[in-house]
């Protein structure tokens, strides 16, 4: 029978080589990703618990609270480990009240992030011809849960919660195809249609009722390997209003998508683009014309 066990201790020594500060912090307070993915599949039964077999609103009231209550708890355990992480000299009990305020503060934004979440819904139905219902849209279509996660994410970053934000969005990624760094900012009524391949970068900004087709990035321009020395730069675009971006486009660098433009499939673009444009590439060429009527 095969016997690995010789390559234990080379293993080992590996370990004991690298002298990284970061390996100086317990491990064991790191937050578990397979609570992560738990955590992220409850959030689609937390706002949408009657599209997933509630039949009465005394059934609708006791599934929230069940749904409230496990999602709470997970949650609040996994921010209090990210903060031991972060300050060694925080006790499990100082890290449980803070957790616990930071999830006050999330509790309370709830019914705001699912009004958001319904436009996104009504969004989906509204520009897809192949949406039969609201109901299709919320069970079927893969942006849904990515922005539920997005737009719990995103709060958290706000609040400065360490670590789980992205642990969020990296599982729900690896489900969905979808990868939105929770650091962007999105207005509702947003709508990824097919959704896989998308990327939207840390300092994005996205206006409202956007749209956006698979394989869409929304990235940075690295230039002469700048790395840490631009954190906490803008280097991602800013898409206004009513703009339709089509399957594959290419936005680079901190620049300005203008408000209701059509951004047609293939297209990079480095450069703003004025208000009420139709972009498309034509023998490798980029093209901005004004709509008509404009």
């Amino acid at each position: 029978m095969y016997d690995p066990g010789r390559f234990v201790e080379p293993l080992l020594g590996s370990f004991s080589r690298m002298h990284r500060k970061e390996f100086t912090r317990a491990v064991s307070t790191l937050p578990n990703m397979e609570d992560i993915e738990s955590l992220n599949g409850m959030l689609m039964h937390l706002f949408f618990p009657g599209h997933l077999g509630t039949e009465t609103p005394e059934k609708l009231k006791k599934v929230i609270q069940y749904s409230l209550d496990s999602t709470m708890h997970l949650l609040c355990d996994s921010i209090a480990l990210s903060l031991m992480y972060e300050d060694e000299k925080l006790s499990p009990e100082e890290a449980e009240i803070k957790a616990e305020g930071f999830c006050d503060r999330i509790c309370e934004a709830l019914p705001e992030i699912r009004r958001m979440l319904k436009t996104d819904a009504s969004a989906g139905y509204e520009g897809d011809p192949a949406a039969g219902s609201t109901h299709e849209v919320i069970l079927c279509y893969p942006y849904l849960p990515a922005l539920a996660v997005y737009r719990i994410a995103h709060l958290m970053h706000t609040m400065g919660i360490p670590l789980v934000p992205r642990m969020m969005s990296e599982s729900i990624h690896a489900r969905t195809g979808i990868d939105i760094h929770p650091g962007a900012v999105i207005g509702e009524s947003f709508f990824i249609d097919h959704g896989t391949g998308v990327s939207i970068g840390q300092t994005a900004v996205i206006g409202k009722h956007v749209k956006m087709y698979h394989g869409v990035t929304l990235g940075a321009l690295s230039v002469d390997n700048h790395g840490k020395a631009i954190e906490g730069q803008k280097r991602h675009p800013t898409i206004e209003d009513d703009v339709t971006i089509y399957a594959n486009a290419t936005i680079l660098g901190n620049i300005t998508i203008g408000r209701g433009s059509t951004i047609f499939s293939g297209t990079m673009i480095t450069e703003d683009i004025p208000p009420y444009s139709v972009v498309r590439t034509a023998n490798t060429e980029i093209a901005v014309e004004p709509m008509a009527g404009r």
